[in-house]
C-alpha cells in the first residue's frame, strides 16, 4: 500500500478543524493545537487512522467483502461518488435511506425492482404498453434511481460503512451500531468518535481533504481486489491443469485380438494325406 506523507495531508487541507468553541471533548486526542480560535488536527494521527482504514478496506477487496460509502453533504457528494464508482463499491450520496440496514429486506426488494425496470426499459419490454403507462413507469424508475442507483450491486447488507460526516449521517451511525457493523469515518474536531471503529481525524468540510481520503480508500480497495482476482485466476488455472491431466490419463483401451497362426504340416504328414485321398478317389 502507498505510504502517506504529512506534506500531502497538509496540502489537502486535512489539518483544519472547527472553531475551538464548537469542539467535542471526545475528539481532544486528535487536536494538535488551537491557532487563532481554530483547532488544528494532529496530522500524525490522521496518517495513522487513514492507513489503518486503508488496510481494512484492502482486506475487504482481497476477500470479496463489501463496503458502502455514505456522504450526503453537498461538498462531499461528487468526490465520494466518483471514488466509489472507480473502486466498484456501493455508495449513497443523495440521502440516507431510513432502514437501509435495519429493514434490509424491504430495501433489497426496491433494489430488485429498479434492476428489473432497468432491464425492461433496455430490452423494450414496455413497448407494447400505452404511452401514458410508459411515462408512469419511467417516472417511477427515475425516483428509484435517485435513491438506489449507487447500491444496485448489493446482494446483502454491506460488511462495513465508511462515512464522511458522522454528525450529519447520525441515522446511518445508529443503524450500523445496532447491527454491529464496523464504522470507518472522517472525524472532525466537532464530532464524537465513540462508535467509530476506524476514525480518520481530518477536515470533513473541505473538498480537497475529502477527495484525498476517499481516493486513498478507493485505491486500497482496488489493490485488494487485484489480489483477489489473481487468486481466482490461479485457482481457475489449477482446475484447468487438473482437467487436462485427467483427460490424458483416461485412455480408451482397444480390445486385444489374438490371431492364432496355423501350424505348418510336416512333409511326411502331407504325403500321407495325399495317399489317403487317392485311395478314396479310386
Amino acid at each position: 500500500m502507498k505510504d502517506i506523507s504529512l506534506k500531502e495531508l497538509l496540502e489537502a487541507g486535512c489539518h483544519f478543524g472547527h472553531r475551538a468553541e464548537k469542539w467535542h471533548p471526545k475528539a481532544a486526542s486528535f487536536i494538535y493545537q488551537s491557532r487563532e480560535g481554530i483547532h488544528i488536527i494532529d496530522l500524525g494521527k490522521t496518517r495513522e487512522g487513514l492507513m489503518n482504514a486503508g488496510e481494512l478496506i484492502k482486506s475487504f477487496g482481497e476477500t470479496g467483502k463489501t463496503i458502502i460509502f455514505v456522504a450526503t453533504k453537498r461538498q462531499a457528494k461528487g468526490a465520494v461518488k466518483e471514488a466509489a464508482i472507480r473502486a466498484g463499491v456501493a455508495y449513497l450520496t443523495n440521502r440516507w435511506i431510513g432502514g437501509f440496514i435495519t429493514n434490509w429486506d424491504e430495501v433489497y426488494k426496491n433494489i430488485g425492482k429498479l434492476n428489473t425496470m432497468r432491464e425492461d426499459s433496455k430490452t423494450g419490454a414496455w413497448s407494447s404498453r400505452p404511452k401514458h403507462e410508459i411515462g408512469k413507469l419511467q417516472k417511477e424508475m427515475r425516483k428509484l434511481e435517485m435513491v438506489y442507483a449507487g447500491v444496485t450491486l448489493l446482494k446483502k447488507i454491506p460488511d462495513a460503512v465508511f462515512i464522511v460526516d458522522i454528525r450529519k449521517e447520525n441515522s446511518c451511525v445508529r443503524e450500523a451500531v445496532r447491527f454491529n457493523l464496523p464504522i470507518l469515518a472522517i472525524v472532525d474536531t466537532n464530532s464524537d468518535p465513540t462508535h467509530v471503529l476506524y476514525p480518520i481525524p481530518a477536515n470533513d468540510d473541505a473538498v480537497g481533504s475529502i477527495q484525498f481520503i476517499v481516493n486513498y480508500l478507493a485505491d486500497s480497495y482496488l489493490e485488494g481486489k487485484k489480489i483477489f482476482e489473481k487468486k481466482a485466476e490461479k485457482e481457475e488455472n489449477k482446475g484447468a491443469v487438473k482437467d487436462g491431466k485427467s483427460e490424458k490419463e483416461v485412455e480408451i483401451k482397444k480390445p486385444e485380438i489374438k490371431i492364432e497362426k496355423k501350424k505348418e504340416e510336416k512333409p511326411a504328414e502331407k504325403s500321407k494325406k495325399l495317399g489317403n485321398l487317392k485311395k478314396t478317389s479310386s
